[in-house]
């Protein structure tokens, strides 16, 4: 965040202007809480449920205006674009829950896997000896007689 007379630019990017007398600590976050963005939507959508609900009263109790007529109405204007505009709203949402619930089961994953680990064994021979003793009843060389 940058503070320059009378001009905070916030972490983000968007600009306020404040007036001099007015003090702003430089630990304040100005962004926007993205739960209040999503109630403020949720809020529009209620509204807009709203408009169509009324559309189709006015064009069922209409003279001209049917029944069928308000139901297409209420799926048209209202249901179908109300359903796309909650699930393209979610679509962050839903991919922090996939996220999370992965994160939990390759946590247990692992944990199922430490369990059920063989032991490890005894680390091999870091020497530079032989493993073993000499044989004694070794094959004879090529030409030699024993």
């Amino acid at each position: 965040m940058v503070i320059t007379s009378g001009l905070i630019i916030g972490s983000s990017g968007e600009e306020f202007r404040v007036s001099p007398s007015v003090s702003v600590p430089a630990s304040s976050k100005l962004t926007t809480n993205p739960r209040v963005v999503r109630n403020v939507v949720y809020l529009v959508v209620i509204g807009w449920f709203y408009v169509v609900l009324m559309m189709a009263v006015a064009e069922a109790s209409n003279t001209t205006g049917t029944v069928l007529g308000a139901i297409v109405t209420f799926f048209l204007y209202g249901l179908m674009p109300i359903a796309l505009v909650v699930y393209l709203m979610r679509t962050p949402q839903r991919r922090k829950e996939i996220k999370a619930r992965e994160a939990a089961e390759d946590l247990a994953h692992k944990l199922r896997a430490t369990e059920n680990a063989v032991p490890a064994s005894d680390p091999p021979d870091a020497g530079r000896h032989a493993s073993g003793a000499a044989q004694t009843d070794s094959i004879p060389a090529v030409g030699k007689e024993t």
